[in-house]
């Protein structure tokens, strides 16, 4: 088991990485404050895996909630159901949560989490390949709106991070990929050299060899440790993260969460940026072809859907939450480990890029969700 700490003083946490994880008891205990637990996962995961994190809690009083799986359903009215059983059980404040699943469980269970009794605990036990290297860090929760995606959120740390990456065999190919996105991300946005490894490796991680698998989630965790150690609620640094995210929270805005999954999204969207990085005369036209190698052998989409024009792009990209005093603001690319954030770009090209991107004539075939 390697471990990863997030190094926030009286709230750092560990991020557990290994096999087997999953149902090993005593690791949960240590960070449990009371005596009750609630379980939260969702209809995909929780055939698979529930009754193994209930074998790691014999002596507590654990509820479980099975929420609809997808991300259409992160939801208020979704998060209510969490409530729900939290006051029908009579959840103290010592009560903890258990987000056990995908991206999507841990963002609303982390929500509830911030906001059930004014704030509790809760752990995550991410079982997907982007939650493991993502997601499940950093303490952002939060839902959807139909309007914009994660608009209504909360920061809220985990007390423990548990990846267990035996669960990833369960995972389809393009969940798996969809993940990927989130790990070529930390290698251009900050670590070069992580994304040449990727490069010479990406086989291997589509193959789910167990070795490259825990590299790329341990050095993705540790990339991300170190960015929300510096700058725990994005006031600066941390806003690199969202390399890729306002163009593709777009993309997931029109399709009404339910065709494109998030790093698919997020895949288009990086490539989206590089393209404009390039336009500006920032990112070598060589370095456009790498990331764009990259993103096709991980199995990734490189076109926004066809139907998504440029004024319609516009305006979802205007919602975003990176916007200031109505001009939006975008990680773009010096070079494979060099973002920077900028509004510093001229409309005309990022409309350019926008119409070279909208090519894709159909969603990703199979919903995946």
């Amino acid at each position: 088991m390697d471990t990863v700490t997030v190094e926030l003083g009286q709230r750092s946490y560990p991020i557990h990485i290994g096999p087997g994880l999953l149902g090993r008891r005593g690791l949960l205990e240590p960070h449990l404050r009371g005596r009750q637990v609630l379980i939260v996962t969702d209809t995909n995961v929780a055939p698979l895996y529930l009754d193994v994190a209930r074998a790691m809690l014999p002596d507590f009083e654990v509820a479980e909630v099975v929420l609809p799986e997808g991300e259409r359903h992160k939801t208020l009215e979704t998060v209510n159901r969490i409530y729900d059983v939290l006051l029908q059980r009579r959840f103290d404040r010592r009560c903890t949560l258990v987000a056990l699943g995908g991206g999507v469980v841990g963002d609303m269970t982390g929500f509830a989490a911030a906001t059930y009794q004014r704030g509790v605990d809760f752990i995550q036990i991410p079982t997907t390949l982007l939650a493991q290297v993502d997601s499940s860090v950093g303490g952002k929760t939060g839902v959807n709106h139909p309007l914009g995606k994660n608009m209504i959120g909360a920061f809220h740390q985990p007390r423990a991070v548990i990846a267990d990456t035996d669960t990833l065999n369960t995972l389809d190919d393009r969940q798996l990929s969809a993940g990927l996105a989130e790990v070529i991300k930390y290698g251009l946005i900050r670590d070069p050299d992580f994304f040449a490894w990727q490069e010479e490796h990406i086989q291997a991680l589509l193959n789910r060899d167990p070795e490259a698998l825990t590299h790329a989630i341990r050095r993705s965790c540790e990339d991300k440790a170190e960015i929300v150690a510096e700058d725990e609620r994005e006031t600066g640094v941390r806003a690199l993260l969202n390399l890729g995210h306002t163009f593709g929270h777009a993309i997931e805005t029109a399709t009404g969460y339910s065709q494109w999954l998030h790093g698919e999204a997020v895949g288009t969207g990086m490539l989206i940026a590089a393209d404009l990085s390039t336009r500006l005369g920032w990112l070598a036209r060589e370095d456009y072809h790498r990331i764009e190698t990259l993103i096709i052998e991980a199995g990734l989409p490189t076109r926004a859907p066809a139907d998504l024009d440029p004024d319609t792009f516009f305006t979802l990209m205007a919602r975003d939450k990176k916007v200031q005093d109505g001009v939006i603001r975008l990680i773009l690319l010096k070079a494979i480990g060099q973002a920077v954030i900028s509004d510093d770009y001229d409309p005309a090209l990022l409309r350019e890029t926008l119409e070279a991107h909208h090519a894709l004539p159909a969603p990703p075939t199979g919903l995946g969700l």
